[in-house]
């Protein structure tokens, strides 16, 4: 092997990385670029996927445009490319998008790195809870019944969608591991509300804006 292939292919190795690194990184994009894994396909195809397999539990899809804008980002990057354009009676053509070798590889650094190294998602709830020396103890205890009750819908509800999976299409547990995941995630914050509510019941956990001020000075 020469000097000057080594140095190529280190060239060609590093322009990839930082092409790369230009993607925009997101759920949505690795669902994108793991379903053309798979095979080519259309963005409707790939809708339909995200609601069959129940990916839009773990997947923000709620606005229909933003798979629509997340392939145009991709191909504008050139980690997707249409494979071909379909006739569609009455309709807009349907466009068959097929995966780039940037785009597979980009895909599987993205899950590595998903999955080793814990993103640092700066969510609603514990933002919320930083701050709730400005509501009583009872208005939290309160509050946090109605979520526990929204979480307990919520994981019944996957409860029972994982059951049913399972039992009529005969899937592996590799494939509920995601919903195995949110309900251990679910229970666990459920359970601590919970002894939070409790806490507040018997006096353990009290506060008043009166004495925090008063500590403050």
């Amino acid at each position: 092997m020469t000097a000057y292939y080594i140095l190529t292919r280190h060239i060609i190795n590093s322009n990839i990385m930082n092409m790369k690194n230009t993607i925009k990184k997101s759920p949505v994009a690795l669902a994108v670029l793991c379903f053309l894994i798979e095979e080519p396909m259309h963005p409707y195809r790939m809708q339909q996927l995200i609601k069959e397999r129940g990916k839009d539990e773990v997947i923000n899809v709620r606005h229909r445009t933003s798979i629509y804008q997340t392939i145009d980002r991709l191909h504008r990057d050139k980690a997707i490319t249409i494979q071909e354009k379909k006739k569609n009676e009455g309709r807009p053509d349907l466009i068959v998008y097929e995966i780039t070798d940037l785009g597979r590889n980009t895909a599987y650094s993205w899950i590595r790195e998903m999955i080793s190294t814990p993103a640092q998602e700066f969510l609603e709830f514990p933002a919320a809870v930083s701050f709730l020396a400005l509501l009583t103890p009872e208005d939290v205890a309160l509050l946090f019944k109605q979520r526990v009750s929204v979480l307990e819908n919520t994981l019944a509800r996957l409860e029972e969608d994982q059951f049913q999976k399972g039992a009529s299409m005969s899937l592996p547990r590799l494939f509920l591991l995601e919903a195995e995941y949110q309900r251990a995630v679910l229970t666990a914050e459920i359970e601590w509300i919970q002894s939070i509510i409790a806490d507040i019941n018997a006096k353990r956990l009290k506060w008043s804006m009166e004495e925090l001020r008063e500590k403050e000075n």
